[in-house]
């Protein structure tokens, strides 16, 4: 009987193992920290585990991680870089995704913020608004999340484009990247959405030379990593008014703490890590599936390239 340990410091397990036993009675899943005989964990599904762990278990064979995102598990000095480490990628993830960055973009492109501010004044003050067709979105990653992304604003009818660290074609969309294709897609970029894997290159990305990049009234959202993001820059910024403002669903210390000047700033919108999340209904079959390949001598999908850090 093949043996899983389920070690996460968010996910709680009661909304796991139901469906992981009803999906594959054969399989004995173990919740941290009552491991058992570490010898006899074959498979581990881990979301942030405390440094460490994974590389007590002698005969792992394929640890999956519970996010889309692996930068937490690589920053573990000790991960048994010899087993491989495959990404999740599900309907549950990319459709939350999409969902938050068009509800964001859209926010900004319909001046949701400032109508807001005309009902707390019982006022309105009309304005004439751009169409999505004339209005230039940039998306930061060419990856599952951000190529779906790409796709649903463009089915809107906005201007978009990707960036990526190497050539990525998305269909139907215009795409950059490296160093050279980075300034021309910043530039055109009115709305700019991050979401690229967080890797030793893009940490800090986010910075004030980017933001000069960028066309005057510009918005960033970042959905991606707290990484990307250099906050005493984010701060500058939103001070100095060349940028409309920011939208900010990750941090480098979260939670937020409540004494952070994210939290009342007028330029900058803050969300709680919220904008995609694993749902155990739409990740277990993705899991069982990869499992299954695995059993079958098959090549897994989204298996992390320690080289590129994704």
């Amino acid at each position: 009987m093949p043996t899983a340990l389920f070690i996460s410091t968010t996910d709680d397990p009661a909304l796991w193992l139901p469906r992981l036993a009803a999906g594959r009675p054969d399989l004995e899943v173990r919740v941290w920290p009552e491991i058992g005989d570490a010898a006899s964990i074959d498979y581990a599904f881990a979301w942030k585990p405390p440094p460490g762990i994974l590389g007590t278990l002698p005969n792992l064979k394929v640890i999956y991680s519970l996010g889309a995102g692996v930068d937490a598990l690589l920053r573990d000095t000790t991960l048994p870089r010899h087993v491989p480490l495959v990404r999740m990628v599900d309907v549950s993830l990319t459709d939350g995704m999409v969902e938050y960055v068009a509800w964001q973009v859209l926010d900004i492109h319909r001046r949701g913020a400032f109508f807001r501010a005309q009902q707390a004044d019982a006022a309105w003050h009309g304005i004439t608004l751009p169409l999505a067709r004339d209005t230039e979105v940039g998306i930061l990653g060419a990856g599952v999340l951000g190529s779906a992304c790409a796709r649903a604003l463009a089915g809107l009818n906005f201007r978009v484009a990707t960036w990526s660290r190497t050539p990525k074609a998305v269909p139907g969309i215009e795409s950059f990247a490296g160093e050279a294709g980075l300034g021309p897609f910043l530039a055109r970029s009115r709305i700019l959405v991050c979401l690229l894997p967080l890797t030793a290159e893009t940490e800090g990305i986010l910075n004030a030379r980017l933001f000069a990049r960028l066309p005057e009234g510009a918005w960033v959202i970042n959905a991606g990593r707290g990484g990307h993001q250099v906050e005493r820059d984010v701060l500058a910024a939103a001070e100095a008014g060349h940028l409309g403002g920011f939208v900010l669903d990750v941090f480098s210390i979260e939670p937020l703490p409540s004494d952070h000047p994210f939290w009342r700033h007028p330029r900058i919108v803050v969300t709680p890590h919220n904008a995609a999340g694993n749902n155990a209904a739409y990740a277990v079959p993705r899991l069982l599936a990869q499992i299954e390949r695995y059993e079958r001598g098959e090549p897994m999908e989204d298996v992390v390239d320690f080289a590129q850090g994704y």
